[in-house]
């Protein structure tokens, strides 16, 4: 049997490795997809998105959550949960087929109608995959999970490729989003050794909604909050104003997401095993912090620095106006990590309650700024998000003192000496290389000189959780 330690080192090994790859995916994708398409057509799709994410919360309803909250989970519960998911998945899909002209009609733009009765069958397609990829991560199976993952984007991503290069614009995205769904569900069916019967119960899934639907209407509060930008251009502004701030918020979350995607592999399984053990669980919870803070801040610190070189160079010049935004955005983009770290430990201990409350905050403070904010241009609407970013990370740090004894001193000490340190690297090589002219080679340049420089500060310091890493890659090399 392996030791919790030795399946979180795995859980968070294959979870790492899985995201490096879907954003090496993503990032040659979204390369070619920039340079093949404009604005508009990113526009179109990111109307749209915040339907489809509300949607699939409801079908979701926070029971995947639910699941990996619960120590030993029976048959009884998956398959309960597996049919309610169907059943909402499938009503919701029919829902929203006959709302499209609505959807149209306030986006003022009537080719959104098709488009939202093709882009929202990935309703149904996932409906089917809820119960697996529960099961899968209740098991902390991380390595069957990136696999299905790599296979999904892969080929998904493939086929975008092709339908944008022969012309068919948006209808690629919503392709890739379909394609990649469906999958991904036949992939974690063959994966995971659970499978449904027909003798439904419906008390598993009554028993856990009272637990699960405070995790549903705060992942419905969160989407809103990521997407009331894409839902406040696509309707005073335009669908091209809309997929410029809509490609810089793609790259920069591709950034943090490849952080949180790691550690969303072994966080709440984790935090929930050692849950009767407050010590212990708050050493697990400090190492995961100084993890994520010690890759989060240098990777976008760094990426909002060369955002304009990146942006140019990569997608060309048509896109300068998202390089903008991207640098505003990836100073509170390197804070989510942190803040997805302590509200997994409000979920552990079951306080979904508190997590819906912070959420329900975070969004009707947010929509209010935004309301208030947009006659004064895009700039200031991302400025408030940045703000509120980083605000949120330090409420989530006050509940993790209340819940868990995290004093507010130690989350200081575990997480602000890499963001001082990412910032002044990136201060000091900006400076170092501002005589460079050439774009292509100014990238490069800042991103080596950044790199080594920030290395060699974690090497001379000789910071515990930078050596563990190091030590561990090593290992498995090995």
């Amino acid at each position: 049997m392996e030791s919790l330690k030795e399946k979180t080192a795995k859980g968070l090994f294959w979870g790492a490795l899985n995201n490096v790859m879907l954003q090496l995916i993503g990032v040659t994708m979204g390369i070619v997809m920039g340079r093949l398409l404009n604005a508009t057509d990113y526009g179109m799709i990111a109307m749209i998105s915040i339907f489809a994410l509300v949607a699939n919360d409801l079908q979701n309803s926070g029971f995947k959550a639910a699941l990996n909250n619960i120590k030993q989970p029976q048959h009884r519960d998956y398959n309960s949960v597996f049919w309610f998911n169907i059943a909402m998945g499938s009503g919701l899909y029919v829902l929203l087929f006959f709302l499209a002209p609505l959807i149209a009609s306030y986006y003022h733009t009537p080719k959104l109608i098709p488009l939202c009765r093709y882009a929202f069958l990935s309703l149904i397609f996932s409906s089917f995959g809820t119960a697996q990829s529960a099961y899968l991560a209740k098991n902390i199976m991380a390595k069957q999970v990136a696999k299905a993952n790599l296979t999904g984007t892969f080929v998904s991503s493939s086929v975008a490729v092709w339908m944008a290069w022969s012309g068919y614009g948006y209808w690629a995205f919503a392709t890739q989003t379909n394609l990649y769904v469906l999958i991904n569900t036949l992939l974690y069916w063959h994966y995971s050794h659970w499978r449904p019967t027909f003798s439904i119960d419906w008390q598993p899934v009554r028993h856990m909604f009272k637990f699960s639907s405070k995790l549903l209407f705060s992942s419905i509060l969160t989407d809103i909050n990521n997407n009331i930008m894409n839902l406040l251009l696509g309707h005073y502004y335009s669908a091209s104003s809309t997929g410029a701030y809509n490609q810089a918020y793609q790259w920069h979350s591709k950034a943090f997401f490849l952080i949180q995607g790691m550690l969303t592999q072994v966080a709440q399984p984790v935090l929930v095993d050692v849950g009767d053990e407050r010590e212990r669980q708050l050493r697990i919870l400090r190492k995961m912090m100084r993890l994520a803070a010690l890759l989060s801040f240098p990777l976008l610190f760094g990426l909002g620095m060369v955002a304009h070189e990146f942006i140019t160079v990569a997608i060309t010049e048509k896109w300068a106006r998202s390089a903008e935004y991207m640098q505003l955005l990836c100073i509170g983009g390197a804070f989510v990590p942190l803040s997805f770290l302590l509200s997994n430990l409000v979920i552990s201990k079951g306080r979904s309650s508190v997590y819906l409350y912070v959420n329900l905050g975070l969004g009707v403070t947010q929509v209010a700024a935004m309301l208030s904010l947009y006659p004064f241009g895009i700039k200031w609407m991302i400025c408030a998000l940045v703000t509120l970013n980083i605000i949120c990370f330090g409420v989530w740090g006050l509940f993790a003192r209340r819940l868990a004894d995290y004093k507010l001193r130690l989350l200081a000490l575990d997480t602000m000496p890499f963001a001082l340190a990412a910032l002044g690297v990136m201060a000091l090589t900006w400076f170092a290389t501002q005589t460079i002219t050439l774009l292509p080679l100014l990238l490069g340049v800042r991103i080596v000189v950044a790199g080594l420089l920030y290395l060699g500060i974690m090497k001379l310091a000789n910071v515990d959780v930078f050596n563990e890493m190091v030590a561990f890659v090593r290992r498995k090399k090995m």
